[in-house]
């Protein structure tokens, strides 16, 4: 793991949230995006090397929504860069945590992404994350819908 990426968290109004860490931050967001597999919107601020995400559920069922039902709006996860996100899936899985995801997904802010349950890191929801090259974004795309269609 090189650096932590960002820190997500669970926002109910995204707007409200914007001018909120806008104020805190001295700074504004510098880009919002839909990721419609995970039913949210982003957003995104700059703070030196590393990211706050803000997120908001777009959908009841997302796991935003049910974040928010139970704890209410607050920190939801740690997200880490890695350069070789299938090598420490696999380094990961050998030491004994429990991964939710094995087959990365396509995240926000053009990465690829595998969470880690935080019933094996001490409670807190853990993101890895894999800046997503041009070369593996087609293939990424096709290990998807080949996923969807029930093939690997």
């Amino acid at each position: 793991m090189r650096k932590i990426e960002h820190i997500g968290i669970a926002v109910a109004d995204l707007e409200k949230s914007n001018a909120l860490f806008a104020s805190l931050l001295g700074k504004e967001h510098f880009k919002t995006e839909i990721v419609d597999g995970e039913g949210v919107e982003t957003s995104f601020f700059q703070v030196g090397q590393t990211k706050v995400e803000l997120l908001q559920a777009i959908r009841p069922d997302s796991p935003i929504s049910k974040f928010i039902e139970r704890k209410s709006e607050g920190v939801h996860h740690i997200a880490f860069d890695v350069e070789d996100i299938q090598a420490e899936v696999e380094r990961l899985k050998n030491e004994g945590f429990e991964i939710l995801n094995e087959t990365p997904k396509l995240g926000a802010d053009n990465k690829l992404v595998v969470f880690l349950h935080p019933r094996s890191t001490n409670g807190v929801l853990v993101e890895l994350c894999q800046e997503i090259s041009e070369g593996s974004r087609s293939k990424q795309s096709q290990k998807t819908v080949n996923s969807k269609q029930g093939r690997l």
